[in-house]
């Protein structure tokens, strides 16, 4: 009786502390891809697809990019994302990772006005450098995400092929056209100056063309045409892939009030046991007259 007394005040005491177990991750077959965004944060990206300064109706470059990447990942709860960003030098942002937490808030940090530098090829090799941290089994795929080019070294494109045959990635570029700015695509007319100086964007596409890997550039001159390009890279980025599912952690406490119920009521049955029994009277005798 003294035992279950102890038991009761004490799984009382520990389930009012609220003991849990520690939730972690799990091994898990999805359909996605292991992705790098690589962002560019030039003072550019901070201007309107019109090519100035938002004044409320229209929302800058940066910040249309930003609000659809964050919807683009929130329907897709198997891929396995990191976050880069250049300027004046590239910056590893969030290494590659599951937590939509984490990627939704690295993100959102993106939104502070950005520098006069666009160093896009040292960025384009940090991302392919991140994909080496990409699951055993899934695509590997880098989106650049900027309205610009600049010219890239030479030592610097031989770094970006090496990588790009090495992990093996399939390359996208969300070209975020400014109105009035040249097409990628367009050759220009015979004779016109056609040099990495005078067209960076035009020769930066050339550049990614001949990496020898899958590549795509999407040009969008509206948040509308950035949704249908982040949806058709989607389409093509569906593939099975072994990621990892979170575990809640998971609480005790509902454990340690059964157990202290269990003994409180063995308790109380011990009690009712030990109270002493009364001998039955006999019955009055009545006598015959």
């Amino acid at each position: 009786m003294t035992a279950a007394g102890v038991i009761a005040l004490a799984a009382l005491i520990l389930g009012l502390a609220g003991p849990f177990l520690r939730g972690g991750t799990a091994p898990y077959r999805g359909n996605g891809t292991n992705l790098v965004l690589l962002i560019d944060r030039s003072s550019s990206m901070d201007d309107t697809f019109a090519g100035r300064a938002p004044d409320g109706a229209e929302e800058s470059k940066s910040a249309a990019a930003r609000r659809i990447l964050q919807n683009f990942i929130a329907e897709r709860p198997d891929d396995r994302i990191g976050i880069a960003a250049f300027s004046t030098a590239p910056l590893q942002v969030l290494p590659m990772t599951t937590s939509r937490t984490a990627i939704a808030a690295a993100i959102a940090a993106q939104g502070e006005r950005g520098l006069s530098q666009t160093d896009v090829g040292r960025g384009l090799a940090l991302a392919m450098q991140m994909t080496r941290d990409a699951s055993g089994l899934g695509s590997r795929a880098v989106v650049l995400v900027s309205d610009g080019a600049a010219v890239v070294p030479p030592e610097v494109q031989d770094l970006v092929r090496e990588l790009a045959l090495e992990q093996q990635v399939n390359l996208y570029w969300l070209y975020l056209r400014t109105a009035g700015a040249r097409s990628i695509f367009d050759p220009g007319k015979p004779g016109e100056a056609d040099t990495p100086q005078t067209r960076p964007e035009r020769h930066l596409h050339l550049l990614l063309q001949r990496l020898g890997i899958t590549y795509r550039a999407f040009e969008a001159e509206s948040p509308e045409a950035v949704v249908e390009a982040v949806a058709e890279i989607g389409k093509m980025e569906t593939k099975p892939i072994l990621t990892e599912r979170s575990l809640p952690r998971r609480e005790l406490g509902w454990l340690c009030f059964l157990i202290a119920t269990l003994a409180t009521l063995a308790l109380t049955a011990a009690r009712w046991l030990e109270r002493p029994f009364a001998p039955a009277r006999p019955a009055p005798l009545v006598r015959q007259p």
